[in-house]
């Protein structure tokens, strides 16, 4: 590459292009790269950047040449499989180095922009759809994305992006002025018009913009341009903090001077000089402890060199605000101001200044008249006028006000004696008193303190501010110590108190030096665990500062509960495992067994046998179903087993108590024998023995209904008739269902039809109906 402007560069196609062309100088390149997507010009890699693509960190120079004072640099850097040509020109000295800097990305930033949109190639944030070189664009001037403009406007006003005003998509910049038209990059030309040999959305004229440099006021002198503008070229000489060195700076750089030379600037004390070297800013004020006396010389302190020194009067610094108490210029009297700056005034009982009596209604001329002495010094008596006082007290009210009643004196007025419809000191209650006394009200303030956590409670408070006056007392953030303040809002401050020891794991192998902080915990340790544990499985945890260990989860075989089964997998520390079946052993009354699911401790939690009885009763045979009652005989209680009952055809069938069948079979049985015994009353023999077993006590029978007859007399009839009675030729026992508005259309049919016909004789003869 020559060193010449006039010379020209090849680039990837292979065509040559003149270093002087405007597209080279402000850094247009073919190369596609993503948009930059940091704040204020920074680095970074887009989320789609291939593995194969070379980092800007890893830059590839060319060789730097320089013909006088101007110095063209030309440098590319590697994107994928093209390359962005960054150019730069400026003026510098010829003793110095020139070097790759910031300003060379911001150019390859906007000459990779320009490549991105006249290729049409780079994509809105927004709707992720290229922009096209005639869409109106907006560009945020702080990351420099380009994004469409009606996307932009309907972000801004989406909830999304609202935040004090609303947020960049990329950057999250706040906003507060909407994006409401289309202009340049430069902002100087509204809704420009697309030029095919300028950068797209571009006005094609100077930029002119401010530069991003601290102190730079050379505008922008590149063509209109999307990206941040370059670094100023110029160069200036600036001089260091102190001003005691100068050396040249390119312009706009923020960087400040400081050289290895002693400040030496007057302090605020007026009296010492600065001994830092050349810092920023104000120097520091002077750390020279003096001792100061107060304006009536009787309180010092000990302060910093320069303090109060604007109140210096000659004999002191300071106001202590007590009672000056030096002697007047009539030495009888002591000065009654509080500590004050310059002499102190003359007595005010000097002659010179007393020109009235005590009440100040008469002169002291006239008086002089009337034959009174004249006063030579501020020790003799102000002569009384004789006349009352009349001066207004501190008492009575808005409407009346309240007079002295002594006769012309000197001093205070002295208490009133009169009454006043006065106010409590808050103001809440109003109430006549003595003008002496002083009214407060019963009433307590219930203002929150100044801690927000306790009332005030004082009566009758005139407070402004409720200052809590308890101790705060809550636990500090190291749980030792408790919070000494006087209560107050927010968090406490962390504990000061601190440890000069070490402070080990465990096991010992990791330590923390002093000082360490009051609650710290021990150090973690990565070592394995060397307490002694329970079992002598392996150990897979840490080193710790609990005091137990966490459980042991080695994989071992244990038994269940009720040792049933042997289980496996189980972990270390699990105790109890359930097998899930029915425990099944032998309870303690030998009779039953336990129905619990596998568990542990004692079968019978309550001490005894809860199950039902399964003896035989005397009477009935069934189970006494009474708890388990071992070694006693079975209570009489009534049997409420369910048995079924049936009557002499089989036909009803019904379940019912034992003690219900056992008392109708009793009915049943006392009707048979009566029948039994009219017989026996015509010479007859019977047999009662089945009335009396217990078996036939069981099979208690249900009488037969008018049903069960009509079903006995058709089986006879079909057997007189020799009907199969397998058959069904009126399809009785038909499974067939139909609905119940089927039924109803053939009911209202069937009576359509009888309507037709008269009706028929009824039959009386019930001989041979079915």
């Amino acid at each position: 590459m020559s060193s010449e402007k006039g010379s020209g560069v090849q680039d990837d196609s292979g065509h040559g292009r003149s270093s002087q062309d405007p597209a080279f100088k402000s850094g247009r390149g073919a190369g596609r790269h993503t948009p930059l997507q940091a704040r204020g010009g920074r680095r970074t890699h887009h989320q789609n950047h291939r593995p194969g693509q070379k980092n800007w960190d890893k830059i590839p120079e060319s060789k730097e040449t320089q013909t006088g004072e101007t110095v063209t640099l030309c440098k590319y850097l590697i994107c994928g499989d093209q390359r962005v040509v960054i150019s730069l020109y400026f003026t510098k000295c010829q003793d110095e180095s020139i070097s790759l800097d910031d300003t060379l990305f911001k150019q390859g930033l906007s000459a990779h922009h320009y490549s991105l949109l006249s290729e049409e190639k780079y994509e809105c944030m927004v709707c992720c759809d290229v922009i096209r070189v005639m869409a109106p664009v907006w560009s945020c001037q702080s990351c420099f994305h380009v994004f469409h403009l009606n996307c932009v406007k309907k972000w801004a006003r989406s909830p999304a992006s609202q935040a004090d005003g609303w947020r960049c998509p990329a950057c999250q910049n706040v906003a507060l002025k909407q994006p409401t038209s289309y202009t340049c990059f430069c902002g100087k030309v509204t809704n420009p018009e697309w030029q095919r040999s300028e950068i797209p959305h571009s006005c094609g004229d100077m930029c002119g913009k401010k530069r991003s440099g601290v102190d730079c006021n050379h505008p922008c002198n590149i063509l209109c341009h999307p990206g941040p503008c370059p670094q100023c070229p110029a160069f200036v000489t600036k001089s260091c903090i102190c001003g005691k060195t100068s050396q040249p700076m390119r312009c706009g750089q923020g960087a400040l001077l400081q050289c290895d030379k002693v400040c030496g600037a007057l302090l605020n004390c007026a009296e010492h000089t600065c001994a830092q070297v050349c810092h920023r800013g104000a120097c520091q004020p002077c750390q020279l402890q003096v001792q100061q006396v107060c304006y009536c010389g009787v309180t010092t302190r000990e302060v910093l060199c320069g303090t109060d020194k604007d109140g210096f009067d000659g004999s002191g610094h300071f106001s202590c605000q007590k009672i000056c108490g030096m002697m007047l210029n009539c030495e009888a009297h002591q000065c009654q101001q509080v500590c004050h700056r310059g002499r102190c005034p003359l007595c005010p009982r000097s002659p010179s200044l007393v020109k009235s009596c005590p009440c100040g209604q008469t002169p002291l001329a006239k008086l002089l008249e009337l034959g009174y002495s004249e006063r030579r010094s501020c020790s003799d008596p102000i002569p009384s006028c004789g006349k009352t006082c009349n001066k207004p007290l501190a008492c009575g009210s808005s409407d009346t006000i309240h007079l002295c009643k002594k006769l012309c004196h000197e001093g205070s007025c002295g208490p009133c004696s009169l009454t006043s419809t006065i106010r409590c000191r808050c103001g809440s209650k109003t109430k006549e008193v003595p003008c002496e006394l002083v009214f407060t009200c019963e009433r307590r303030c219930n203002k929150k303190r100044s801690c927000g956590r306790h009332k005030c409670g004082e009566l009758c408070c005139v407070n402004v501010e409720h200052k809590c006056l308890l101790i705060c007392g809550y636990k500090l953030n190291c749980g030792l110590h408790r919070c000494q303040e006087p209560c107050h809002r927010g968090n406490c401050e962390p504990c000061w108190q601190s440890s000069f020891d070490e402070l080990t794991c465990h096991c010992g192998l990791t330590v923390l030096y002093p000082p360490i902080a009051c609650g710290t915990k021990p150090p973690e340790c990565k070592n394995m665990c060397t307490r002694r544990h329970e079992c002598d499985h392996p150990v897979f945890h840490n080193c710790h500062s609990e005091e137990k260990c966490p459980p042991c989860t080695y994989l071992t075989q244990k038994w269940c509960m009720g040792k049933h089964e042997q289980r496996s997998n189980i972990p270390c520390h699990l105790q109890d495992i359930s097998c899930g079946l029915t425990c099944n052993k032998t309870l303690p009354c030998e009779m039953h067994r336990c129905r619990r699911i596998c568990h542990r401790g004692e079968c019978v939690a309550e001490g005894s046998c809860q199950q039902p009885c399964a003896l035989p009763r005397p009477d009935c045979g069934h189970p006494c179903s009474a708890p388990c009652h071992k070694g006693s005989s079975c209570p009489r209680t009534t049997c409420t087993a369910k048995v079924a009952v049936q009557c002499d055809c089989g036909r009803r069938k019904e379940t019912v108590n034992c003690t219900e069948a056992a008392s109708s079979y009793q009915r049943y049985a006392a009707i048979a024998m009566a029948s039994k015994l009219s017989d026996m009353q015509l010479g007859d023999s019977m047999d009662i023995g089945p009335f009396l077993t217990k078996k036939e006590m069981k099979q208690s029978r249900l009488e037969c209904d008018q049903e069960c007859a009509t079903l006995e007399r058709n089986r006879r009839l079909a057997e007189a008739l020799q009907i199969d009675s397998s058959s069904d030729p009126f399809n009785v026992r038909s499974t067939s269902v139909y609905s119940d508005s089927l039924k109803d259309d053939a009911r209202s049919a069937l009576y359509n039809s009888y309507s037709f016909f008269p009706p028929r004789p009824t039959n009386t003869d019930d001989s041979t109906t079915l």
